[in-house]
C-alpha cells in the first residue's frame, strides 16, 4: 500500500481495510506507554473496576452479549 489517502483506502475491500485498521492498532499497541489518557477516563476506569469488585458476578459473558444484539 503505497498512499493511505482516504480516496486509496475507500478502494481497499472491506477486509483488506480491516486488516489495515488491525495492522494500524498492532504498531499503537507496541508501545502503550505512548498512549496517554484523560484523567476523565482513568476515572472511568476506576469506576468500573469498582463496580466490578463490589459485584463480580453482574458481568455477561461476551457470547451472551454477542447472541443478545444480534
Amino acid at each position: 500500500m503505497e498512499n493511505l489517502l482516504p480516496n486509496n483506502i475507500l478502494q481497499l475491500s472491506i477486509s483488506e481495510r480491516i486488516q489495515l485498521v488491525q495492522d494500524i492498532w498492532d504498531t499503537i499497541a507496541i508501545s502503550p506507554e505512548e498512549v496517554a489518557i484523560t484523567d476523565s477516563q482513568k476515572q472511568e476506569l476506576s469506576r468500573r473496576l469498582e463496580l466490578y469488585e463490589q459485584n463480580p458476578d453482574c458481568l455477561a459473558k461476551w457470547e451472551d452479549f454477542k447472541q443478545k444484539f444480534n
